[in-house]
């Protein structure tokens, strides 16, 4: 094995919180009473089914950063938020270039540097993504996007196009992710798998199922997972 590369919204950096946090700034700068734990928790879910559109040719290719805009501007009409700018939107919804890593998450890297490529392998735009590791510290050593490929995860244009990008076999691949449909679809492209819950991901319990036993590392955080990789 030569190459990890990670899963990014919820594995390696902590969507919901990030955004909660900033929009209680809105509530006092702009004066609004939002709750914006729903906010972003509805924004993540029209994640799935905006990228669906796109798949089926609803909508055009689009970076991820044009499909939030989309999300964003019907979530200010149903949670009624009135007052923004333009720029106080566009601000908004590059909160995603501004996510907040997981505490455990550069040191784990940092160590897992030492032996593994790193890469992101992520539904982000490259731009999302580069400005995230910078503001972030996160020592990737290069980021790899759904954007490349014109294909969103799970499709396996994705999981398949990093193995080539990289001149590897998939086998030589491993994919670190909190959800174990990501790992179920890149395990059938023939890349290794390790899962690392995020219990907090969605405030509390994991959300979309946990280890079945099928994949090759089951890890508590980085930290463990550079320990397990040694």
């Amino acid at each position: 094995m030569k190459v990890l590369t990670f899963d990014v919204f919820g594995t390696v950096v902590d969507w919901r919180g990030t955004i909660i946090e900033e929009g209680a700034v809105l509530n006092r700068t702009k004066g609004l009473q939002v709750d914006w734990n729903k906010f972003a928790l509805q924004w993540r879910a029209g994640y799935g089914p905006i990228m669906d559109r796109v798949r089926k040719g609803a909508l055009p290719w689009m970076k991820l950063d044009d499909l939030h805009r989309l999300l964003l501007d019907d979530l200010l009409r149903e949670f009624r938020i009135a007052g923004l700018t333009e720029d106080d939107k566009r601000h908004l919804n590059f909160v995603w270039h501004r996510l907040k890593p997981w505490e455990d998450v550069v040191p784990g890297l940092t160590r897992l540097r030492r032996k593994y490529i790193l890469s992101t392998l992520s539904n982000g735009n490259v731009s999302l993504l580069v400005d995230m590791a910078k503001r972030a510290g996160l020592p990737w050593d290069l980021i790899l996007s759904a954007e490349l490929f014109h294909h969103f995860k799970t499709d396996p244009e994705v999981y398949l196009g990093a193995a080539k990008m990289l001149d590897c076999e998939p086998s030589e691949v491993m994919l670190v992710a909190a959800h174990p449909p990501d790992l179920k679809a890149a395990q059938a492209c023939g890349l290794r798998t390790a899962f690392v819950p995020r219990p907090m991901e969605y405030g509390g319990e994991q959300k979309a199922g946990g280890a079945d036993g099928s994949f090759d590392i089951v890890a508590r955080d980085f930290v463990d997972l550079a320990a397990q990789l040694k």
